[in-house]
């Protein structure tokens, strides 16, 4: 299993955690900026795989699978200094119908240094038409557990 059991407790989302790898620094030896969205692509899909929505054999395991990304937003506050492990704090903000609005923290492991922020917002599509297509139950009540309830906060 992917998800950090041993990361610190956070109020809503999850955690996982990624490798830095020597060919994701740039020339300064710092995580190159747009390695920052591969890492939090990869540690949402490990996520999301674990619970059954994947692809396997080049097709969707779920109709809820078929998926793209319509915004990307990130702000950079301290850079990731060489390889080892960071970690990928996301979870939703808002789920509409067929749109899913996430939030990412990239941070140390410890979850004590912000190293970037942002937003990530998913679209949910048909194949056949291409067109946005309502998430179906099932993908609703996997998404529970990503889902911020504090928004006042």
């Amino acid at each position: 299993m992917t998800t950090v059991t041993e990361a610190p407790t956070v109020a809503h989302g999850d955690v996982v955690r990624m490798p830095v790898h020597f060919d994701d620094l740039d020339a300064m030896g710092m995580l190159h900026n747009s390695r920052y969205a591969v890492l939090v692509e990869r540690a949402m899909t490990l996520w999301w795989t674990e619970r059954g929505v994947s692809f396997t054999g080049g097709r969707p395991t779920t109709p809820d699978a078929f998926n793209v990304v319509r915004e990307y937003g990130i702000t950079f506050h301290r850079p990731v200094r060489g390889t080892g492990d960071v970690s990928v704090h996301f979870w939703l903000d808002r789920l509409g119908t067929s749109s899913a609005e996430y939030r990412f923290r990239v941070t140390s492991t410890d979850g004590e240094t912000v190293y970037a922020e942002g937003r990530r917002v998913n679209v949910r599509l048909d194949p056949a038409t291409m067109r946005p297509a309502a998430w179906s139950e099932h993908a609703r009540e996997i998404a529970g557990a990503l889902l911020r309830t504090d928004q006042g906060q």
